[in-house]
């Protein structure tokens, strides 16, 4: 049996928190400092966490070894089930040329190349982002808004700022299932409370995009079909994350976000020719000439239909009850740890939610893709496995972040530094979404950014009389700011689009904005915390 310490050095709880943060400075610096591949600093900082719960909080070695697998199984099952599961069905898309139809048909929805912007970065964006993350949807999108006649540092600079509204639900809500685990929250209670952030960054984000592809004019002439695309995205992403699923969230905010831009006549307007001119300074693809048969257009479009309705299906009471009874739980051998106060800890137990899990849904959503599409079996499968071999440097990162974070966390390490950040008092609100801000911007991810912050921010604020729901969804919802100046974001944009080596070029047009919307996240999140927006949590 282990029993947590808060203050395991010296008595002194600001030497402890000086110590137990060593893993954290460890990996931000080899990242940030060192340039370090994500996957090495990660496996560094693990070392280090495992050597501080082992040396200065005295937890027994082979309990320490147990949370870091228990953690590394959690990355695995379900994270990164989930990622391989997406891009499984993305490529298949790829090498069966619908994802080329697809593109031909945002392309013909409007010339307008600011309604363009909004369609692929924003709104397809977001379901790319729905469905895989990770670096997908800026990859994608900066390559079609290329196709489309984008100049390449424009079309990377509006799909690095529209990747922002759906992070925290991306990867079929991977971000915040990951806070709710490590947490200890209820995972209903951190989607309610990130679902009423993100929604608010959804109402800006279509301005500042029309704004960056056609500056005053942009705004001036296309503000409405903009703004209506932007409420319809809010409305349904707190629509779904507070009523349905964190799952679907981001699904059908971009599915509604898109059906609103179509609707509105601004966006079928043609636009004026010295716009396109000005605005088209890169040279149009001449794939997107080629015509296509309806029948073919609505299987380019039958991947995402299909995980909609899988995911639908799945949150119908009776089906969702079904599921959930081939969830298992086991008592996670060689682990017994008690808190400070002598109750056994949440991470004692594992479960496993086997078929209800989104990836799960997910892999049945791309076998019936496979079949719509004429995908062979054999093709199938070479498919998948190529996925897990593309994402190999990825799920090293992911499995060793989070087995670092399980070992701060059942060690105590995580406790002793929110406590110690609790001092900050009312100042705690603010500084909550940076904190995500900051894991983002070093890990470029909002999942690992969860993941090693998630608990700190909860012990912090029931340290400090804080909502630990508000504070733990403002590190998910502030770390979505940081996604846009990730190194490693920026270099997937650049290699995307031909500018290699430019990455400081593409930083220094987005970081004014990341840090913008970071202040007005930090202001929601201090008024929330307060009775002046406090009425907006549930």
């Amino acid at each position: 049996m282990y029993v947590q310490e808060l203050e395991p050095v010296a008595g002194s709880l600001g030497l402890s928190a000086l110590v137990a943060a060593l893993p954290l400075v460890i990996v931000l610096v080899l990242l940030g400092g060192v340039r370090m591949k994500a996957h090495l600093a990660g496996l560094v900082g693990l070392l280090a966490a495992v050597l501080v719960a082992w040396l200065a909080y005295g937890m027994p070695l082979d309990q320490t070894a147990s949370s870091a697998v228990q953690g590394a199984v959690f990355g695995l099952f379900p994270i990164l089930w989930i990622v391989v599961n997406a891009l499984w069905v993305y490529r298949m898309t790829v090498r069966t040329r619908h994802f080329d139809i697809l593109r031909r048909s945002f392309g013909r929805l409007s010339d307008d190349p600011r309604i363009q912007a909004l369609v692929v970065a924003f709104c397809f964006g977001a379901l790319l982002e729905a469905l895989a993350g990770f670096g997908a949807p800026v990859a994608i999108c900066s390559v079609m808004l290329v196709a489309l006649g984008f100049d390449p540092v424009r079309a990377a600079v509006v799909s690095l700022v529209a990747n922002t509204a759906p992070v925290a639900f991306g990867a079929m809500g991977t971000p915040v299932v990951t806070l709710a685990q490590v947490t200890g929250l209820p995972l209903d209670d951190v989607a309610s409370v990130v679902g009423r952030q993100t929604p608010l960054l959804a109402l800006v984000v279509p301005l500042l995009l029309v704004a960056l592809v056609d500056g005053r004019r942009g705004l001036r002439e296309t503000w409405i079909p903009a703004l209506a695309c932007g409420v319809a995205f809010a409305v349904a992403q707190f629509a779904a994350s507070n009523h349905v699923s964190a799952q679907l969230a981001d699904i059908a905010a971009a599915l509604l976000g898109a059906g609103a831009l179509v609707a509105v006549p601004h966006s079928r307007r043609p636009a004026a020719e010295p716009v396109r001119a000005s605005v088209l300074t890169g040279v149009r693809s001449e794939e997107l000439d080629g015509a296509d048969s309806a029948r073919e257009v609505v299987r380019a479009y039958a991947p995402y239909a299909l995980i909609v309705a899988v995911f639908s299906v799945a949150q119908i009471p009776a089906v969702k009850d079904w599921l959930a009874k081939a969830t298992q739980t086991y008592d996670w051998p060689f682990l017994d740890v008690l808190d400070p106060e002598g109750k056994p800890v949440g991470g004692n137990v594992f479960s496993w939610p086997i078929v209800s899990t989104g990836g799960t849904l997910v892999l049945f959503a791309g076998l019936a893709t496979a079949v719509v599409l004429g995908v062979h079996a054999r093709v199938a499968v070479t498919e998948w496995l190529a996925t897990v071999r593309e994402l190999r440097f990825a799920i090293l990162t992911v499995t060793s972040v989070l087995a670092l974070a399980h070992v701060m966390n059942l060690s105590g390490q995580a406790a002793t530094i929110g406590h110690f950040v609790a001092a900050a008092g009312a100042g705690l609100a603010f500084l909550s979404p940076v904190l995500g801000w900051f894991g983002v911007a070093v890990s470029g991810s909002d999942t690992s950014a969860n993941a090693l912050f998630g608990a700190l921010q909860v012990t912090a604020a029931r340290e400090s009389g804080l909502s630990p729901e508000l504070l733990a969804a403002a590190n998910s919802s502030g770390g979505v700011l940081g996604k846009m100046i990730s190194p490693q974001n920026l270099t997937i944009a650049c290699a995307a689009v031909g500018l290699a080596g430019r990455e400081g070029d593409l930083l220094r047009k987005v970081l004014p904005w990341s840090l913008g919307l970071l202040l007005i996240m930090c202001l929601i999140v201090v008024g929330q915390s307060t009775a002046v927006l406090g009425w907006m949590l549930p």
